[in-house]
């Protein structure tokens, strides 16, 4: 894919209503998201010709954008992880409460929180009973498969 190609794919979706859009030809794959009114274009495989094009779309895109590093402090007690890739949500709606609070006890089955994929509600269940004494994720922010949302003890 060229880079006429590419910048063209940018375009698009920083025009349109779409979130993301991800293309895979011969060469390569390349998934553009748009967050916050810009487009980052993370690459999941690249040919060498395709790095200076990446390179140069990552580096206009705020330092917001940048995924977390991985070097990531250890936390102690059980931590509740992510089922899927969304976005958290700590209540059911922007005006109620929150599911659960620092220094709640929670039990297994609980409802402690919402990911929204795809249009979806997804609740999220507490799959251990204790005392929430850490919340990772700061509502409204974009969550991966697997990233630390709580931690009970």
């Amino acid at each position: 894919m060229d880079l006429r190609k590419l910048k063209t794919l940018i375009d698009l979706v920083s025009e349109s209503n779409i979130s993301e859009l991800e293309i895979t030809e011969a060469d390569g794959k390349v998934r553009i998201v748009k967050s916050d009114g810009t487009v980052a274009v993370p690459l999941a495989q690249a040919m060498p010709v395709m790095a200076a094009p990446v390179a140069a779309a990552q580096a206009a895109a705020p330092a917001g954008a940048a995924p977390a590093p991985a070097a990531a402090p250890v936390e102690t007690g059980h931590v509740v992880k992510s089922p899927m890739v969304g976005t958290f949500y700590r209540a059911s709606g922007p005006n109620a409460k929150p599911f659960v609070e620092v220094g709640q006890q929670v039990k297994e089955g609980q409802a402690i929180c919402i990911i929204e994929a795809m249009k979806i509600m997804n609740e999220i269940d507490a799959d251990k009973s204790g005392t929430v004494t850490k919340i990772l994720v700061e509502n409204g922010q974009p969550v991966e498969f697997g990233q630390p949302l709580f931690i009970i003890e």
